[in-house]
């Protein structure tokens, strides 16, 4: 059977022109907003998203948050967005998959509608495309012009079907042409990031220096096996315990290292939670910590935990029904 066709971009939808830096200015704020709305509906057109679905969602969310954890960590400030509608005086709107913009702070509750250049004062430093049943000489032709033409520093492009790694970059800072980057050993460095960029094992990861960075489904990871190995000893020092009252001199001993074992298990619990919150930038008051120290119930901790993973707030974490 012949592999099916891959899509065309003749007939894709032309978003709105944005107006000029001038003409922004003096536009009234409900005419900038139907403006904005003008944008977001054709760039909602089914014809520029039909295909993308999980794998190309998941590689977009996967490579965001190790950016902003790296980030967050170094105490570097950077803005990034998936899917973010940009508008550059003059251009056709765009929006592309992953857009980055250094030392400009990430608000826990961003309003922005579209990245507006006239705005904001600034361009984008870098952008990062996912390719995976979408438009192919969109990603790998018309925007390696465009974001040239724009100005923009740094350009990638995830085939993730292909599992390929493209990089553009200006040559110098006078250039309006990119030049690819060229790997060594297999990374794509990127200046704008400080990082390294690369296919393993069928995704793309970031390199600091040597280390891959990680991300926050690795570290559920970890504190959920920390978990199961600090149930597993809490469970195994209550067998303990009820093997000791069957023998009377050890009994006094071992119900106290069983007792020891099972705060320790409660404290390394109490201690897992806390940092994930912490990790995930959820804010915890001091009631909030005090309710989780003073918890000594291990399936209720456990549930906690894995709350935590996914909501918002310290209430949703602690309420009764999910």
């Amino acid at each position: 059977m012949a592999p099916p066709a891959e899509k065309s971009d003749e007939a894709l939808p032309e978003p709105p022109v944005t107006p000029s830096a001038d003409e922004w200015r003096v536009m009234s704020p409900e005419a900038r907003e139907r403006f904005l709305v003008e944008v977001i509906d054709a760039l909602s057109d089914p014809r520029l998203t039909m295909g993308n679905g999980q794998p190309h969602n998941l590689a977009k969310r996967r490579a965001t948050d190790r950016l902003r954890r790296h980030f967050d960590a170094i105490g570097r400030r950077i803005y990034l967005a998936e899917e973010l509608n940009v508008l550059y005086p003059g251009e056709r709107a765009f929006c592309p998959d992953i857009l980055a913009v250094l030392d400009v702070p990430q608000p826990e509750d961003d309003e922005r509608m579209a990245w507006v250049v006239a705005d904001e004062g600034r361009g984008l430093d870098l952008v990062i495309e996912v390719l995976y049943e979408g438009h192919r000489k969109k990603d790998l032709v018309d925007n390696v012009e465009r974001y040239a033409r724009l100005g923009i520093p740094e350009y990638f492009v995830y085939d993730r079907k292909k599992q390929q790694l493209h990089g553009y970059r200006f040559p110098s800072p006078e250039a309006r042409r990119y030049q690819r980057i060229v790997p060594q050993g297999g990374r794509y460095a990127s200046a704008v990031l400080g990082l390294d960029l690369a296919i393993e094992n069928g995704k793309l990861e970031f390199f600091y220096g040597m280390a891959a960075l990680f991300g926050t489904e690795d570290l559920i990871g970890r504190l959920k096996g920390m978990m199961q190995s600090l149930e597993a000893k809490a469970e195994h020092a209550e067998a303990q315990a009820e093997q000791a009252q069957a023998q009377a001199e050890q009994a006094q001993a071992q119900a106290e290292q069983a007792q020891a074992q099972a705060e320790q298990a409660l404290t390394s619990l109490q201690n897992s939670l806390l940092a994930i919150v912490a990790a995930r930038g959820i804010p915890c008051s001091d009631s909030d910590r005090e309710r989780v120290r003073s918890c000594v119930e291990l399936e209720t901790l456990q549930r906690w935990l894995v709350r935590a993973a996914t909501v918002g707030s310290m209430a949703e974490v602690f309420a009764e029904n999910t």
